[in-house]
């Protein structure tokens, strides 16, 4: 490991060169998607990045283990502990059971990473697979006096703690949810920024999924399935834990919060965060209704990998604006890229030195607080240079472990898949609205419609079956 990996570091708020617990191996975390609803394109650059910076460290040798957790319980519409559940939420409004509907949107997260070359991470727990852990934890905070019941609910106590507010220098009037006007403040907490570890029915009484406790039935919080989750994995100590800047406060305070008063130590060396993508009107989101996803991209005929590319030329600390403009452009740069390398030949010598140059180069572009834009520079030297075909082919091999965007696959091979995968999210979409039209849930079916319709499908009924074009 010749290069020493730099990033920005959220905790000490500044570029530090990484240095393991252990040598040689990185206990690595990140914040998974709550799967109420698919994965829009913001979520997802966040992905993209996290999945840049565990290859990276896998290309300068170290040995990563990366967990995931997949929110399916617990949490909130807001994150000050107030209004619905959102995988209750996607189940009301698809007239499905929670389980379905986490089943059903854990399985479009996954295609969608892998239309986008993410690895998925080598574990990946549902918060459902492990409320004995989060009992446990709750029990030990009550025990030691960092958490209370108070209403039916078990509380954190953050006036215990020297320094709740560990990532932020703002005052903690600023940050505190509880004093907005748009947030029902909750009269069962002893201080405004503490935090629920456990709701019971008597908050919740329409709760599908709920488990017995020793303070009632009822179901975890959300940040609690985090600090868990990584534990049971990665054991005590971790040196990396990932998410979206929006992920900071108060989903990572608080976990930090909970799991250093459950351990009893400093739990987390380094947390890297992804800025959010913005569109024209702000920031992306869920709760704006028409939110761009992978398929309607793939609809308007785009390779995912575009998208992919797009988010790495630009730095994770930026917030990055997307347009259609913007995305054609690199589109044009992508197919270009593909084609130079795809008429390289792959006979010939590879010449050692100019190979091991460049790698060099582009590992310091990485090591260089993820410079991804950097890196891709390198990736274009390289196609630039006096060097023989065969040295380029081997170096574009190389790179791409890390950028992961099918470089030397072959021209056309990548919109051959994007139309066949576009064909079977099409006609798993049409057997659903079959089904929802045989349940006589014609509001379901006129959604699958439009929703379709939105993307630039078009769905026609005939005699022999539902036909699809595009617009």
């Amino acid at each position: 490991m010749e290069n020493k990996l730099h990033f920005y570091n959220t905790l000490t708020r500044k570029v530090e060169q990484f240095v393991p617990n252990e040598d040689g191996k990185v206990a690595m975390y990140t914040c998974g998607p709550t799967v109420y609803h698919y994965a829009h394109i913001g979520n997802l650059r966040s992905y993209i990045m996290e999945d840049l910076l565990e290859k990276t460290l896998r290309y300068i040798g170290y040995d990563v283990k990366r967990v995931m957790n997949v929110t399916d319980v617990g949490h909130l519409s807001s994150d000050a502990d107030t209004g619905e559940d959102k995988m209750l939420k996607g189940a009301k409004r698809e007239h499905k059971t929670v389980m379905e509907i986490a089943k059903f949107y854990t399985d479009a997260f996954f295609s969608d990473c892998g239309k986008l070359n993410i690895k998925t991470p080598d574990v990946v727990e549902p918060a459902t697979n492990c409320v004995p852990e989060f009992q446990h934890m709750i029990q030990v905070l009550l025990d030691k006096g960092f958490a209370y019941q108070a209403g039916g609910n078990i509380y954190f106590d953050t006036s215990k703690l020297k320094d709740y507010y560990v990532f932020s220098n703002q005052s903690e009037k600023e940050l505190l949810v509880g004093v907005r006007d748009d947030v029902e403040e909750d009269v069962n907490k002893r201080n405004k920024s503490d935090f629920v570890l456990w709701f019971t029915k008597s908050k919740f009484e329409d709760q599908e999924l709920k488990w017995e406790s020793p303070w009632g039935t009822g179901y975890p919080g959300w940040h609690i399935e985090c600090s868990c989750i990584s534990m049971k994995h990665l054991g005590e100590y971790m040196d990396i834990h990932c998410g979206g800047v929006d992920n900071i406060f108060p989903h990572h305070t608080n976990e930090i919060a909970q799991s250093e008063s459950y351990l009893g130590h400093k739990w987390c060396n380094y947390w890297f965060h992804v800025h959010h993508l913005n569109d024209k009107s702000g920031k992306m989101s869920k709760s704006k209704g028409d939110f761009l996803t992978v398929s309607l991209l793939e609809s308007k005929g785009y390779n995912p990998l575009v998208y992919r590319m797009f988010c790495l030329q630009s730095h994770y600390r930026k917030p990055l604006e997307f347009s259609y403009e913007a995305l054609d452009n690199i589109g044009q740069a992508y197919d270009k890229l593909i084609k130079r390398i795809s008429a390289l030949s792959k006979e010939g010598e590879i010449d050692r030195q100019q190979f091991t140059t460049y790698r060099e180069k582009f590992e310091a572009a990485l090591c260089d607080d993820l410079n991804s834009s950097m890196a891709l520079t390198v990736l274009y030297d390289v196609l630039k240079a006096d060097m023989s075909d065969a040295t380029k082919y081997a170096l574009a091999e190389s790179f791409d472990q890390v950028l992961s965007l099918d470089l030397t696959k072959g021209v056309g091979q990548a919109a051959e898949d994007v139309d066949a995968e576009l064909a079977a999210m099409v006609e798993q979409r049409i057997a659903e609205r079959a089904e929802a039209k045989k349940a006589k849930d014609f509001a379901r079916a006129d959604a699958i419609r439009q929703e379709l319709l939105e993307q630039g499908i078009i769905l026609k009924d005939t005699r022999e079956g539902t036909l699809w074009s595009r617009e």
